[in-house]
C-alpha cells in the first residue's frame, strides 16, 4: 500500500526567493535550494560540507533551461569554486543525507542517473562536457540510490523544476491506445499527441505539414521555423519529422503547426473513434 508523502518546506532566511530546505516525511535525505548570490551566506549550513549532489540552474540567451550536474564530497566548497567557474546558473539545488550516509560511491551512482535522465527527458540543455561515470555498487545499495533518486525527482518538480518530468504525464506504453488523439490531413501531416498539464504534447516521429497555407499567421510561421532551425523538426525525404516529443502551450497551437493553418485544437485532435478532444474532456468533467 502506497500512502502520501509530506513535504516540508522551510524559509531559511524568511524570504520566498531566498535559501530553502526540503525534507520527505521517512527520507533520511534533505534538499537545499539556494541563490546564487546566497552561496557565500550558505557557511551558516554545516550540513552543506557533507557529500552530496547538486544541480546547477539557469538560461541560456535565448531563455531555454540549463543545468548543470555535479556531485562533491563537500559541497559548499564545490559551489563556492563554481561562482567563478561557471556563469550560466542562478541558483542551486543540492541534496545530501541527515544521517551522513552517503558515500563517494552513491554520490557518483545518483550523478550518473540524474545526468541520463536528465538527457532523457530533454527538458534542459545539459552543461556538462563529460558523461559521469557510475560507480559499482551493491544491490542493495543500488536499490536504496534508486528510492533516494525518486525523492530528487519529487522535490525538484515541487521546486519549480520539470527537468526530469516525463513530457508524456501517462506514458503511452502504459496507455490505450483508443486514449491517444490523432490527426492526418493533407500535405503530410500525421501526428499523435495527448493534453498534459502544461499544453499538448505531440509524439516523437509525428509527421507535420511540408508546408504552410498563405494566411497562415506570422507568429506561427516563426514558430514552425524556430522548431525547424532547432532540429525539433527535420525533414527526411518529402517528410517533416518530430524528432522528439514537443510540449505546445495548447491543443489549437498544436494542431495549427501540425497542418500548416489555422487550427482549433479542440475540434481538430480526434480519437480513433473520431470522438473531438473538446467532446473527451466535457465526458470527464463530472455532471
Amino acid at each position: 500500500m502506497k500512502f502520501g508523502k509530506t513535504i516540508k518546506i522551510f524559509l531559511i532566511d524568511g524570504d520566498p526567493n531566498g535559501r530553502m530546505s526540503c525534507e520527505l516525511s521517512n527520507w533520511t535525505g534533505k534538499a537545499y535550494k539556494i541563490p546564487r548570490i546566497k552561496i557565500k551566506e550558505c557557511i551558516d549550513r554545516s550540513d552543506l560540507s557533507n557529500t552530496g549532489v547538486y544541480l546547477l540552474l539557469g538560461k541560456d540567451e535565448e531563455g531555454k533551461d540549463q543545468v548543470y550536474i555535479g556531485e562533491a564530497e563537500s559541497t559548499l566548497k564545490r559551489l563556492t569554486q563554481h561562482l567563478t567557474q561557471k556563469d550560466f546558473w542562478n541558483e542551486t539545488i543540492v541534496f545530501i543525507s541527515k544521517d551522513e550516509n552517503l558515500n563517494k560511491a552513491h554520490i557518483k551512482y545518483l550523478e550518473n542517473r540524474l545526468y541520463e535522465l536528465a538527457k532523457s527527458t530533454n527538458r534542459y540543455n545539459v552543461e556538462n562536457t563529460v558523461i559521469p561515470t557510475q560507480s559499482s555498487i551493491s544491490e542493495s545499495d543500488k536499490a536504496e540510490m534508486e528510492e533516494f533518486l525518486e525523492n530528487i525527482k519529487l522535490l525538484v518538480n515541487t521546486l519549480g523544476h520539470k527537468l526530469f518530468e516525463e513530457k508524456r504525464e501517462f506514458k503511452t506504453k502504459y496507455k490505450p491506445q483508443q486514449d491517444i488523439f490523432i490527426i492526418v490531413a493533407p500535405r503530410g501531416c500525421n501526428a499523435q499527441g495527448e493534453p498534459t498539464s502544461e499544453g499538448f504534447v505531440v509524439f516523437k516521429g509525428s509527421k507535420i505539414a511540408t508546408s504552410a497555407v498563405a494566411s497562415f499567421p506570422q507568429s506561427m510561421l516563426k514558430l514552425r521555423q524556430e522548431l525547424i532551425d532547432k532540429g525539433i523538426v527535420v525533414q527526411r525525404n518529402e517528410e517533416y519529422e518530430l524528432t522528439d516529443d514537443y510540449i505546445f502551450g495548447s491543443p489549437s497551437t498544436a494542431a495549427a503547426i501540425v497542418m500548416g493553418r489555422n487550427a482549433n485544437g479542440l475540434i481538430e485532435w480526434k480519437l480513433p473513434n473520431g470522438q473531438t478532444l473538446k467532446g473527451y474532456e466535457s465526458e470527464t468533467i463530472p455532471s
